[in-house]
């Protein structure tokens, strides 16, 4: 196999899971901690913003490198193993028919609501 399709299938695997996290979020069996770190992540995964921009060398991707298969890794070992099982079926049949990526507006949120606190964060220790 080459370094192109191991890329693509950690690509897949990648986005299956964070789709799987999306439905454990909204299954009912699964318990608070895990439900907010999973609702977190999904909500950054899915933002069309990043919170490090792409536009800066090297540090752009480092989120999308690290941070959230990081992330997505601690999220999938804190959910419960029913919930995780039962959630996993499901993005394999949503991938396969083709339909777009969720979409989650507390995700931009969330990353417009760190770059305003990094601002004034700056703004203040500059002052």
């Amino acid at each position: 196999m080459t370094i192109q399709q191991n890329i693509r299938q950690w690509a897949r695997r990648v986005k299956r899971d964070a789709v799987t996290l999306w439905l454990a979020c909204r299954y009912p069996g699964t318990s608070w901690l895990p439900k907010a770190l999973a609702a977190f992540v999904v909500a950054y995964a899915l933002s069309p913003i990043d919170l490090i921009p792409g536009f800066i060398p090297v540090l752009g991707y480092v989120d999308d490198a690290l941070l959230l298969p990081g992330l997505i890794w601690l999220a999938i070992r804190l959910m419960p193993k029913d919930v995780l099982a039962e959630c996993r079926v499901q993005p394999d049949d949503w991938m396969r028919r083709g339909e777009g990526k969720p979409r989650s507006p507390w995700g931009i949120a969330f990353v417009v609501a760190v770059w305003i606190a990094f601002g004034v964060g700056l703004w203040l220790w500059l002052r």
